[in-house]
């Protein structure tokens, strides 16, 4: 008899524009006094790991503006920031540069 075996997904989100894909960090799962957290409870983190980044903003001189984010750099992010896109059981966030607030050093 023979099985299927599912394959490696071969899809890449590459973002437009002066849009950036985010894989947003884990949530805890614990507090720091020892709760264990229900999936319910969690709040999503607002900082993540960016994964791609588009070609920049365009300036109205028709040049691309370079983007100031690069590839694994790690941002914060408000909380409604960017439309979840769920890729092979991997939540990304693609979002806008702008709403980027800040980079972790």
């Amino acid at each position: 008899m023979a099985t299927a075996t599912k394959k490696a997904s071969k899809i890449r989100l590459q973002p437009l524009g002066e849009r950036i894909v985010v894989q947003r960090d884990e949530s805890e799962s614990t507090t720091a006094g020892g709760i264990v957290l229900p999936d319910s409870a969690k709040d999503k983190p607002a900082r993540g790991t960016v994964v791609a980044i588009g070609t920049g903003k365009q300036l109205d001189d028709g040049s691309r503006a370079p983007s100031q984010l690069t590839n694994g750099d790690r941002v914060l992010f408000s909380s409604y920031a960017g439309e979840t896109v769920e890729i092979d059981d991997v939540e990304y966030l693609l979002m806008r540069e702008d709403d980027v607030l800040a980079v972790i050093g």
